[in-house]
């Protein structure tokens, strides 16, 4: 996975659609959700570990923003 949306249109094939409307918080919970996938061995690790870097590298660029 390269980016948000990927990871997004993913969690739409497990039927979970995400929008709370605060950036980080949505990333947050897809970052959950992903991990949810991973543990219940439905996702492989390298799907897994792509996921899982790219929303912590989009959550810490949103909070830098902030600041």
């Amino acid at each position: 996975m390269r980016s948000i949306y990927e990871i997004q249109q993913f969690l739409k094939t497990y039927g979970t659609i995400i929008y709370i409307g605060e950036r980080v918080a949505d990333l947050e919970l897809m970052e959950a959700e992903i991990t949810e996938l991973y543990n219940a061995q439905l996702i492989e690790q390298k799907d897994f570990n792509s996921a899982l870097l790219l929303l912590r590298q989009e959550i810490q660029k949103e909070i830098d923003k902030k600041k």
